[in-house]
């Protein structure tokens, strides 16, 4: 084989260009059973009180967002996101707000999921 056919099969690319076209891309970051059934335990509460109405999910490899929306049609009030690559810096999991204001960040997610799931309380004076 000569270089003239290795170009010719390739469309003018080397072999490493060639090959790098069927690379497996890395796998999408996911909520596992556990941390969605935390996340949707506090959803569900939040839709029988008439809070929330819809989500959305979106996984890509850097990280997975599960987005909470009052109508389908507006931005999303709230935002959990899970992104392993700060898991031992700042922690894996994130609740963000409509501005991209960060409620809470840290490595348990039940933790993080508090902020969301602020009740009434009691206040002396």
């Amino acid at each position: 084989m000569s270089e003239g056919e290795d170009d010719e099969r390739t469309g003018g690319r080397g072999v490493v260009d060639a090959l790098a076209a069927f690379r497996p891309r890395p796998a999408d970051v996911h909520f596992d059973r556990r941390e969605l059934s935390a996340i949707l335990s506090v959803y569900g509460r939040k839709v029988a009180e008439g809070e929330w109405r819809d989500y959305a999910l979106d996984f890509d490899p850097e990280e997975a967002v599960f987005s909470i929306f009052r109508r389908s049609s507006e931005q999303p009030l709230y935002r959990i996101v899970k992104k392993p690559a700060l898991a031992r810096r700042q922690g894996a999991y994130a609740v963000l707000a409509t501005g991209g204001y960060i409620l809470r960040r840290g490595h348990d997610l039940r933790q993080v999921l508090l902020a969301l799931d602020r009740g009434l309380r009691l206040v002396k004076a």
